[in-house]
């Protein structure tokens, strides 16, 4: 899947996989830059046969939020805070990657400025707007 898009110079971002429990089916789920989605999946289909896929499924309706700062990997409930506010708000998360200073989120684009300001408030970072 992914040799192809690097040729093509598609940046592939968010990565998770997952094994299904249905018949032994392994789910990948990754985001490409919202230009390059229809050549993504233009290669992808062009390439079935080699790569050996069952199906292809696109969303072209989601945005990623992430939480990022070096402190993350020695302040614990980083992750918890960000889930929590979110779900406090209805903010369905469609997919999560982490990293030792990175935690982002999949959600549905209409729903972006909302996350950002319930994350924003979540973080205590209302409080510094208001010294400024």
């Amino acid at each position: 899947i992914f040799e192809p898009l690097a040729a093509a110079s598609i940046n592939v971002d968010m990565i998770i996989q997952n094994v299904g429990r249905d018949k032994g089916e392994t789910d990948v789920t990754f985001t490409v830059p919202q230009a390059d989605l229809a050549r993504a999946q233009a290669l992808l289909e062009d390439r079935r046969d080699e790569i050996g896929y069952n199906r292809l499924i696109t969303d072209s309706k989601i945005a990623k939020i992430s939480v990022v700062g070096v402190g993350m990997k020695s302040h614990a409930g980083v992750a918890a805070t960000m889930f929590q506010a979110l779900a406090d708000r209805g903010i369905n998360i469609q997919a999560i990657t982490t990293s030792e200073i990175k935690v982002s989120v999949m959600i549905d684009e209409d729903e972006t400025e909302l996350a950002v300001r319930v994350l924003h408030t979540a973080y205590g970072l209302d409080a510094a707007d208001e010294a400024v």
